[in-house]
Parts: structure tokens; sequence; C-alpha cells
């Protein structure tokens, strides 16, 4: 998508895999509501933290993508009814943002963020906010549970899952990342480690019900999509954001919340920093994807960014 050999990209996001590679490289991700895209034929639900969605260069070819992939599918029983008209509705709930109530949390999900980035970023927010007539409601205790080593645990067992037989004869093949949570995940999965998992699970699930409470919280929370400008392809993860040594494991962090939660979420291109692109991440309630596409138009709008890759012939 970002080198411009395809033009919107199918994706999943079990944890930010949308979004984070859509801050990275100035592109629209959307993570949907769970349920809003199926998974099926043969859907496996894990830790139920996978949504389906897509990468695009233009809000409306992400509306265009969602009028055609979702909707209820039998093999797929916690998948949503149909909903349509995403890209004919583009532009016309701009009414349903007067009023509304955002919180700005730059340590979203226990992250640390670079303090230059966030700068930019909030500038950024506070943009779309006069442009839609948003209210920033200040403060909101968006602190959220550490799910931790529970959290890696539930994903890495699905991992050992799909890999079967492979492992560990594939070690070498994987990231240094996968490897090392496969190397602490396997054979550590018993009922004491379930449990935990439900506990936090259920945890965060209460303060992000009380985030969004419909009336003494608010109706969406403007973050960022990384903690820090892309790193190299190459790895490692970096564990240093704008000068602030947070370790390997903040990476991530901003955009699991929506995960565990089931929360829609975009990453909306906001600029660059260091010539790399940054992403604002914007949470809405469940069944908003609607709402955080036309935030997303509105940016577009207002300040656009470039509709074909750099250098394409397009």
């Amino acid at each position: 998508m970002a080198g411009g050999i395809v033009t919107l990209a199918t994706a999943g996001d079990g944890g930010g895999s949308i979004r984070i590679p859509a801050g990275f490289t100035g592109l629209v991700g959307l993570k949907a509501t769970i349920g809003r895209i199926p998974l099926g034929p043969r859907a496996k639900y894990g830790n139920l933290t996978v949504t389906i969605g897509c990468l695009s260069r233009s809000v409306r070819d992400t509306a265009r993508w969602f009028d055609v992939c979702n909707g209820f599918d039998a093999t797929d029983p916690l998948s949503l009814p149909r909903v349509g008209g995403w890209e004919a509705g583009l532009g016309t709930h701009l009414d349903a943002f007067r009023g509304a109530r955002v919180a700005f949390a730059p340590d979203w999900g226990n992250a640390t963020v670079s303090p230059m980035m966030w700068e930019w970023l909030e500038a950024a927010g506070m943009d779309l906010l006069a442009d839609t007539g948003m209210t920033r409601v200040e403060g909101i205790d968006t602190a959220l549970p550490r799910m931790g080593s529970a959290w890696s645990l539930s994903g890495n067992i699905a991992i050992e899952a799909q890999l079967i037989d492979h492992w560990p004869a594939c070690a070498d093949d994987l990231t240094p990342e996968i490897r090392f949570g496969m190397e602490m995940a396997v054979g550590k999965y018993d009922a004491a480690a379930r449990a935990k998992i439900e506990r936090r699970r259920m945890e965060v699930n209460e303060a992000m019900a009380r985030i969004f409470h419909p009336v003494d919280g608010v109706d969406f929370v403007i973050t960022a999509s990384n903690p820090d400008v892309a790193f190299d392809a190459d790895g490692p993860l970096p564990g240093v954001f704008g000068g602030i040594d947070a370790g390997p494991g903040n990476n991530g962090r901003l955009t699991f919340p929506a995960n565990l939660h089931g929360n829609p979420a975009i990453s909306i291109p906001a600029g660059s920093l260091d010539g790399l692109p940054i992403g604002l991440q914007v949470v809405g309630r469940h069944f908003t994807e609607e709402l955080l596409l036309d935030l997303a138009l509105t940016a577009q709008r207002n300040r656009p960014w470039p509709l074909v890759a750099p250098g394409s012939p397009c």
C-alpha cells in the first residue's frame, strides 16, 4: 500500500496491526468494532481480539471496502448484521460531532510517547476539534489496567496453534519478538493462567466502559497510533522513544485497548516528523465506525495528504 504496489489492502488487527503500519506510513487504517467483518469461514476466536479491516490512502476507499465486506456470516456466529451506505453516507454525520466530548490520552494503555511527536499530534487533534465543534474534556481518568504477561500469553497460544508441528524447528524463521514470545509461552498455559487472563480482561472491560460511559465519560479518545516514528524494517523493536527509555514492551500499548474491549479505532495521517509520517489515533464507542470515517474525512478535506505513493507514476 505505502509503496503504491496495490490500491487497497485487507488487513487483520489483533493488537494494532492495521493502525500501527497505517501510522508509520501515512495511510488510513480503520479497525472495526469486533464482529463487524466476519472471520468466517473457518473462524477461530482465540483471545477475541482480532478484527478484519483495511489499509487505504483515502477515507472513501476505506468506506467502499466496508460496504463490500461487512455483514453477518453464519460460520462466524459473533459477526454483526450487515450495515449499508458506508460510502454514500460519508460526510452526513457531521452534526453528531457538535458538543461531543473528547479526552486526549498521550499515555493511553500505559504507553510512553515521544514528547516531540505528541506536540504535533496534540495540535492535529485540536485542529480536528475546531473543525468539528467537539469539546476537549479534562479530568477524565483514562488509566487502564495492565494486561502484561497475561495478554502476551493469550496471543502466543494462538500462534502456537497455528504453527502446529513447525515449532520449534521454525524458530530461526520468526522475528526475534515472536520467537521470544513463543519461548516464554509454550507449556505455560494452564487453569491458573486462564483465570488470570479472564480477570485482567474483565478489569480492562470495566475501565473502558467507564471511560466511554454515555453520561459521565467521553465519546472519543484521541491518542497516538505509535509511540514514535517508524523504526528500521529489519528491527529490532525500539526501546527508546523521543529520548525516553521505556523498553521494547512499549510498542503496541497504544493500540491494545481497542482490541481488548472491541472498540473501533482509526489511524488518520497527521503530517510528518523528521521526514517520517505520524498517525493520529481516534478511538470511539462500539458501532461508531461511520463517525470515525467522517472525522478522518474532515481531516483529509482540511489538511489533505497524498493520495498516491511518493514516486508513483500515477
